[in-house]
């Protein structure tokens, strides 16, 4: 099963797209959700110390490779589109990538062979579209911030596409959809009747 990720700084759109594609794309796709919302939105405190933001995304990290475990065992599924995927914690790891990873147990190459494609979303400026809301608790400069850490985070990764902020947000969404299509190779109708090339 072919795993794409959608990623990027807070409020780039990832979560919006990948609704959208859910509304059309094939019954051979899967979608599995942001790991980082289950466990956040689950409880799990959010604490600004190094202790706890090590223990939060070794939370994040074992929820994602759970639920593309879980994907696995639809056999009717050709792909899973994630919202984020497991490298993306590092980025938010308050110390080196080469302890995120040991940590963890697994290394940089590892984690990026999991993935087919990985479509980057650049967040919105301050002004621009960008809202702090619910769990979204970062302002438009630190987003900023993270998403160049999370573009280091993905260097190396064989098929990255980087789509830009837009001022009309459906041309965004559109440019996701395409990426995804052409990346896919199941051969059945989107429900708005186009063929997945």
């Amino acid at each position: 099963m072919r795993r794409i990720v959608v990623t990027g700084g807070p409020g780039g759109g990832k979560t919006a797209s990948i609704e959208m594609a859910r509304r059309v794309l094939c019954e051979h796709v899967g979608f599995a959700p942001e790991s980082a919302s289950i466990v956040f939105g689950g409880g799990f405190p959010r604490e600004p110390r190094a202790h706890s933001e090590r223990a939060a995304q070794r939370a994040i990290f074992h929820v994602q490779h759970e639920l593309e475990s879980l994907f696995e065992g639809h056999r009717e599924l050709h792909a899973l589109l994630c919202d984020r995927g497991s490298i993306d914690g590092a980025a938010y790891w308050p110390g080196s990538e080469e302890e995120f990873f040991r940590q963890l147990g697994t290394t940089r190459e590892a984690e990026l062979a999991r993935y087919a494609l990985v479509i980057h979303l650049r967040p919105p400026s301050d002004g621009d579209g960008y809202e702090s809301q619910g769990l979204r608790v970062e302002t438009a400069s630190e987003s900023k911030r993270i998403d160049v850490r999370i573009e280091r985070a993905w260097r190396g990764h064989p098929h990255r596409v980087f789509v830009d902020h837009t001022h009309d947000f459906m041309t965004k969404v559109a440019r996701v959809l395409s990426l995804v299509e052409a990346d896919l190779s199941c051969g059945h109708p989107t429900r708005l009747g186009r063929h997945v090339a």
